[in-house]
C-alpha cells in the first residue's frame, strides 16, 4: 500500500484516511462513529491509517452535523449551604453559557452523605436521556457499585469535590484533599502561640473521602510540626448548621483548653454562630470563599480560609463528561482545580 503524502503544514482529511486504508469514505465514517457493519480487520486498518497520518477529529463540526446534543446531570445534596448554592449558581451559568453549543446542564437534588438515595439516583439514569453525570458522593460500596453500572450504560461518570478511586469513575474533578489539610494544618500552628493546647475538628463525615483526606492531611503536619498542640477526635456535623451549633457548646463545656478549630465541614453558618456567641479566643480555619465566609473573615472571627473555584469546578466537569463522551484527550493542566488561601489581607473584590 502506498503511503499517502501530506502537503506540509496541511491536516490529513478523511479522503486521506480513505486512500491511505483503501477503503470507501463511507466505511471511514461509519469507524469514526462506531457504527455497525465493518469487518474487525477493516476497522484496525481505518485506525491504523489515522495514527499514520496524525488524523485529529474536529468532533465540534462533527457533533454539529449529525446534530449531537450533550446531556449532563450534577447530582447535587440537598443540604443547603453556601458554598453549594455558589455550585449551583454556576451551573445555571453554564447551562445559559453552553445553550449554543448544543450542551444542555440539569441538577438533582439528593440527600448529603446518604448511599443508597445516590445510589438510586444513579441508577434511575439511562443513555437515553443522559450523557454523562457529576456526583458528589460518599465512597461506599452501594455508591462503588451504582457507579459502576451507571459506566456499563454508557453514561461518563465524574466525581465531583470528593473522589471514589475505588469505583470505576471517569474523572475526578477537586483540590488534593490531603494537601488541603495539610495547609490548615500549617496556618494553624503558625497563627496559635500557645504553649499548649487542643485543636477541636469539625467535619462534615467520617463517610466522605474529601473529609477524610483533609483529616488526615491536618493531623499529620500538626504531629510532625506541633506537637504542643494535640488534636481531638472529629466532631461529625453533617453539614448540619443547627447541629454543629449545638454540639460546639456541649464540646466547650466540657474542654477549657481548646485553642483553635478546624472546620474541613461545607456548612459553616453553625460555626459562625457559635463563635460569634463565645468569649473564648480562638484561631479558626475553615473551607470555601463565600459571603459568609467572607464577612467572618473580615471581622476576624476566621484566620484563614482554604478555598476552590467553584466556577472552575462547573466547568472543568462539563469539559471532562464532554471529552470522555467524544473518547477525545484534554488538558490535565486546565482541570487541575488549585487550593486558594485567603486571609482578611488578600481577600478578592466582592
Amino acid at each position: 500500500m502506498n503511503k499517502i503524502k501530506i502537503a506540509t503544514g496541511a491536516k490529513p482529511t478523511v479522503n486521506d484516511i480513505a486512500r491511505h486504508a483503501g477503503v470507501s469514505l463511507a466505511t471511514v465514517d461509519r469507524v469514526l462513529n462506531a457504527r455497525p457493519g465493518v469487518r474487525t480487520v477493516t476497522i484496525d486498518r481505518v485506525n491504523k491509517a489515522i495514527n499514520e497520518l496524525g488524523y485529529i477529529r474536529d468532533t465540534a463540526a462533527a457533533n454539529l452535523a449529525r446534530r449531537r446534543v450533550y446531556r449532563f446531570v450534577f447530582l447535587m445534596p440537598g443540604t443547603r449551604s453556601e458554598f453549594f448554592d455558589e455550585l449551583q449558581a454556576q451551573i445555571d451559568a453554564q447551562s445559559f453559557a453552553l445553550v449554543n453549543e448544543r450542551t444542555h446542564l440539569r441538577t438533582q437534588r439528593v440527600a448529603r452523605f446518604d448511599s443508597r438515595e445516590i445510589s438510586v439516583a444513579l441508577d434511575s439514569l439511562q443513555s437515553d436521556t443522559t450523557d454523562g453525570v457529576a456526583v458528589i458522593a460518599p465512597e461506599t460500596p452501594t455508591v462503588r457499585d451504582a457507579v459502576a453500572r451507571t459506566r456499563e450504560r454508557g453514561i461518563a461518570v465524574v466525581a465531583l469535590l470528593t473522589d471514589l478511586p475505588s469505583s470505576p469513575r471517569d474523572h475526578f474533578i477537586g483540590i488534593d484533599n490531603t494537601s488541603a489539610g495539610a495547609t490548615a494544618a500549617k496556618l494553624m500552628g503558625s497563627l496559635t502561640h500557645a504553649e499548649s493546647g487542643r485543636i477541636l475538628v469539625l467535619t462534615g463525615s467520617r463517610l466522605s473521602r474529601d473529609h477524610l483526606e483533609r483529616r488526615h492531611g491536618f493531623d499529620k503536619v500538626m504531629a510532625e510540626q506541633f506537637p504542643h498542640l494535640s488534636v481531638l477526635p472529629s466532631i461529625e456535623s453533617r453539614d448540619d448548621n443547627e447541629l454543629a451549633e449545638k454540639l460546639l457548646p456541649e464540646v466547650f463545656s466540657m474542654r477549657s483548653d481548646i485553642r483553635g478549630i478546624y472546620s474541613s465541614a461545607a456548612g459553616n453558618n453553625g460555626l459562625i454562630q457559635f463563635l460569634g456567641s463565645s468569649s473564648a479566643k480562638l484561631i479558626t480555619i475553615a473551607h470555601e470563599l463565600t459571603p459568609l465566609s467572607r464577612s467572618a473573615l473580615q471581622r476576624g472571627i476566621f484566620a484563614a480560609l482554604i478555598s476552590q473555584d467553584a466556577g472552575h469546578i462547573v466547568r472543568s466537569a462539563v469539559r471532562l463528561m464532554r471529552s470522555t463522551v467524544d473518547a477525545v484527550p484534554f488538558n490535565a493542566m486546565q482541570e487541575r482545580i488549585r487550593i486558594e488561601i485567603f486571609l482578611k489581607e488578600n481577600l478578592p473584590p466582592c
